[in-house]
């Protein structure tokens, strides 16, 4: 009779798991099409370091990742324990360890006890960390969280009872090579007589698999439904840098962005049930620290609430209930969208790689392209951009004018090698402008070829592509490219890292491939080539910044800071968040054209973490950084004694 129960309540759990899961996975079928299922030999090589070896854990200082480490291996080699419980309640008689041979089953036994340990430690370790030590970053004391870890420590308890008991009984053969259970039997049970065990033995079976079958069922609709589709998002990553956004085809008729659940990708969509929850992008997002309403982990749970209210209701052809944009659980507020800076922070951090700032970019388009919500200032910027092909709205003709303080020549088909596209800020912004005169005396210290478009160089776009304006954008980056096409124009140095990753990276989707090189790459590379000589001088102390769009973006680490090294004879000083983890400035995204009326200003947070470190020169290589840092600098009220210089400044002024 028991034997009967057994099975039925086995093979009802399962099938009921099974229908949850199918219930949860069919909503990403709504989701566009997209292809992650390219060069699968390099997916599977990353799943394994990432997702197995779990790499993003415990990178990026996150030392309480050793004990998640810890509990995913525990749980893998219980996921083959429990799996052979599964199918021995299913199939008593020819499903079990014990049938295996003594060679195998005995270590086999060792490994599971070992695992057991580990894994009610890491529990009781989770649980004291989330009760006595919460992480500001995240839900600590979440009534899910805490059903979790209870139901993993009982899962723990019901096995080493089950195997005690049957120790104490004498009928488990593996008693000597399962130390914490034969303990457990020696000490707990050494008064009860062996015949009496039979109820112990079947207690903890029956608790064990009531645990374990609530477990099981309460995955697919707790916050840990990551465990299901963790490692398959990791397989499913971009294989390249997410630097950039889909291109999106205007056609009459078509919805552009994504303002509704089935306007994301499958990818986009099983990014919501991946999230661990875990707060690692909250906690490095620079609206997020400064009190705005963007907090990325709950962007991309709102996502999942809206999938799973909306999802049903699309597969049935009928109306939703809950809009994704607008505000409340399961919708995206307009502010929340728009205080994004787009640094990437929050995907440099994500153990299982989901890509956040895609996402909200994409809820962006939306409302620029087919609902016109914007911000009242950049209504105005937007006209600008349109017409006169900068932010401010001056006459294309004003480009050149910082080329009278400096020897400089226009680029010439066939003759001159090198463009250097001066961007925006460095023609126009009167701070920039000495940057613009700084990098062409390098330029012709080098001794190369190089000239300037002048009044013909058009704004390369990226503010309208990450502020959503993909129409006005995609005119602008077809206008460049075909400028650039009948110039013959093949290797551009920039000055702008917003200008290096939209020629670099966006325009690739145009099929243009250009040799792009931001200043400071180039700077390095010709003094390394001895083309650049320098008069090493002391700037007094140099705290360095990395700039989002040449750090986090594109890899950009070493040669500005090799450069400070040759500048100054010494390495620079580096702030607490540095590299990867560097903080925003705050104006990337298209934030630079937008005023900041909530919480504290993100680059007087910059600033004052600068100057912590006692600086006579902070270094920036972006326009916007080296404008965002001056501004911080004056509201900080900050000693007059220091400066901010671009690197091109500090080489410039270094030059013998």
């Amino acid at each position: 009779m028991l034997l009967n129960i057994s099975t039925i309540v086995f093979a009802a759990s399962i099938t009921l798991f099974c229908w949850s899961c199918y219930g949860r996975f069919r909503l990403l079928l709504l989701g566009r099409p997209e292809n992650r299922f390219n060069d699968v030999g390099k997916r599977i090589r990353g799943m394994i370091y990432y997702a197995f070896g779990q790499r993003c854990t415990v990178s990026h200082g996150y030392r309480f990742g050793w004990n998640h480490l810890v509990l995913f291996w525990s749980f893998m080699i219980l996921l083959i324990a429990n799996t052979e419980f599964l199918l021995e309640g299913l199939f008593p008689d020819f499903i079990s360890f014990s049938l295996l041979p003594v060679s195998v089953y005995h270590p086999l036994a060792v490994l599971i006890e070992i695992a057991s340990v580990l894994a009610l430690l890491a529990v009781c370790i989770a649980m004291i960390r989330r009760l006595a030590f919460p992480p500001s970053y995240i839900e600590a004391r979440s009534r899910d969280a805490f059903i979790i870890l209870g139901l993993i420590a009982l899962l723990m308890v019901a096995f080493f009872g089950l195997h005690a008991s049957e120790i104490a009984q004498g009928s488990e053969e593996a008693a000597s090579y399962m130390p914490i259970s034969k303990f457990i039997a020696s000490t707990v049970f050494s008064y009860v007589p062996s015949e009496n065990m039979g109820g112990y033995i079947s207690a903890f079976w029956w608790l064990h698999a009531i645990v374990l079958l609530g477990f099981l069922n309460y995955l697919p609709y707790s916050k840990h439904m990551h465990i299901l589709t963790g490692i398959p998002n990791v397989f499913f990553r971009s294989l390249v840098k997410v630097n950039t956004q889909p291109r999106e085809e205007f056609k009459k008729g078509n919805s552009f962005g994504v303002g509704k659940i089935d306007q994301f990708t499958w990818k986009g969509l099983i990014d919501s049930y991946s999230c661990t929850e875990c707060g690692r992008c909250s906690d490095n997002c620079p609206a997020t620290a400064t009190g705005k309403l963007l907090n990325p982990r709950l962007v991309i749970h709102d996502i999942k609430v809206n999938l799973l209210k909306n999802g049903p209701l699309i597969a049935k052809k009928k109306d939703m209930v809950l809009p994704l944009i607008g505000g409340g659980e399961g919708s995206v507020s307009d502010e929340v969208l728009w205080a994004c800076t787009t640094c990437g922070a929050c995907m440099e951090v994500c153990p299982v790689f989901i890509e956040h700032v895609p996402r909200i970019v994409d809820m962006r388009r939306n409302l620029v392209e087919m609902n016109a919500k914007v911000p009242d200032e950049l209504v105005s910027m937007f006209e600008n951009m349109e017409q006169r092909s900068n932010p401010w709205g001056i006459v294309p003709g004003d480009r050149a004018k910082w080329a009278a303080e400096a020897d400089v020549k226009p680029f010439e088909t066939g003759k001159t090698e090198y463009l250097f596209y001066v961007g925006c800020f460095g023609a126009f912004d009167a701070r920039s402008r000495k940057v613009s005169v700084a990098i062409s005396r390098i330029l012709n210290a080098a001794g190369i070829s190089w000239g300037i478009l002048g009044k013909d160089e058009l704004c390369c776009g990226d503010s309208m592509r990450r502020l959503g304006n993909e129409f006005v954008f995609d005119r602008m980056a077809l206008e460049n490219i075909r400028i650039f096409k009948e110039k013959g124009i093949t290797k551009i140095i920039t000055e702008c890292p917003h200008c290096y990753n939209t020629l670099k990276n966006d325009y690739r989707q145009y099929g243009l491939e250009l040799e792009v090189i931001h200043h400071t790459e180039f700077i390095s590379n010709m003094i390394k080539a001895g083309k650049l000589k320098l008069n090493a001088k002391d700037s007094g102390n140099v705290v360095f910044h990395d700039s989002c769009y040449l750090g986090r973006y594109n890899g950009i680490y070493d040669a500005p800071r090799n450069v400070i090294a040759s500048v100054t004879g010494h390495a620079p000083i580096e702030m607490e968040r540095r590299n990867d983890r560097s903080f925003c400035c705050g104006a990337g995204g298209g934030r630079m054209w937008m005023e900041e009326n909530t919480g504290k200003r993100i680059n007087v947070e910059r600033v004052e973490e600068a100057l912590k470190k006692d600086p006579g020169t902070i270094c920036v290589c972006c326009p916007y950084c080296l404008t965002m840092f001056e501004d911080g600098l004056k509201a900080k009220k900050a000693d007059a004694r220091v400066q901010v210089l671009d690197l091109a400044e500090m080489v410039s002024g270094a030059l013998k």
